[in-house]
């Protein structure tokens, strides 16, 4: 059995206390660790969440960047469900509306909350269809656009009337949005709502580009990129490691020729937050999001890397 050393012990120490005195220090306002890696500028974005108070838990680092007016991006959050699993959704709209106002989101008309258990209930135990999620995002963002089983989107109340927006004149697809974040496929709590958001964006891709060969996707979907439990609890603590893969993931894509479709959108992005930033996360949840405040959620604001740490992956959806 290994044991560690104690001059072992020290090492670790002096290289756990190095990245929090860099971190500390760097800057209250934004964390220098992801500065040199790719942004989104002058982006229409939708944060794509399954319950009030993922905004927060999961997306804060990313939220509160991509919200920087000199980025010049306009963030939008469609959640799918009130959060009204213990009868507390009317609670929980309110709380999802203050909390995207603190992460810098321009106002509150900006924050859609979708309250239709029959489709979208907010259960562990529920997975919601993918044609459902897909006809949802068709009639926000491509209106016009046929609904996966082949019907017409305009039953769904969120649909703008139009003749069929979702193709320019000459026949490329077109949306109002250009990019999506959500979960990836696993959810990062393996949650089956959250896994339900990524089967229905990629399924709302693929109709949006049917028939349409030869022309690229409008929208670029980035989703969250689920990692170890361990590596869930060492919060900033694993932005190094972090790094260090994204880089290696880098290097591998240019020396295999790989680039994305679009120059402007990079394959991979990360945001870990400042000392500033993270405090504002955990003011989100702590002050916004009072009713969601049970015990063990302490431990997650405190320790838990995506309160600091967001890498988000670019999905190629064929």
């Amino acid at each position: 059995m290994n044991v560690m050393t104690p001059s072992s012990l020290i090492s670790l120490g002096f290289a756990i206390a190095a990245v929090f005195i860099f971190w500390t220090l760097s800057s209250t306002t934004s964390s220098p660790f992801a500065r040199t890696f790719p942004r989104l500028l002058n982006k229409r974005i939708c944060l794509l969440i399954a319950h009030p108070d993922d905004e927060a838990m999961f997306f804060a680092p990313a939220v509160l960047a991509l919200t920087k007016p000199e980025f010049g991006n306009h963030l939008k959050i469609l959640c799918l469900s009130t959060g009204d699993a213990d009868g507390l959704g009317d609670i929980r709209k309110k709380e999802l509306q203050k909390s995207a106002m603190q992460l810098g989101l321009r106002s509150e008309s900006d924050v859609f909350i979708v309250d239709d258990p029959t489709r979208f209930r907010d259960s562990m135990t529920a997975t919601w269809a993918e044609a459902d999620v897909s006809a949802l995002l068709a009639s926000a963002f491509a209106p016009g656009m046929s609904a996966p089983n082949g019907s017409s989107s305009n039953s769904d109340p969120t649909r703008k009337r139009t003749t069929n927006p979702s193709s320019s004149k000459d026949g490329a697809p077109t949306a109002t949005i250009d990019v999506i974040l959500t979960f990836d496929r696993h959810g990062i709590s393996n949650h089956p709502n959250h896994r339900s958001l990524y089967h229905g964006a990629v399924q709302f891709l693929r109709t949006l580009m049917k028939d349409k060969a030869g022309y690229s996707c409008p929208v670029t979907l980035y989703t969250l990129h689920t990692t170890s439990i361990f590596r869930k609890y060492v919060g900033v603590l694993d932005a190094p490691l972090t790094m260090a893969l994204g880089a290696v993931k880098t290097v591998g894509s240019i020396f295999s020729g790989g680039r994305g479709a679009k120059d402007d959108m990079p394959n991979r992005l990360l945001y870990v937050s400042g000392v500033g930033e993270w405090i504002t996360a955990q003011s989100a949840m702590v002050k916004a999001h009072r009713s969601q405040m049970v015990w063990f959620r302490w431990g997650w604001i405190t320790f838990g890397r995506y309160m600091a740490v967001n890498d988000l992956n670019k999905e190629r959806v064929v």
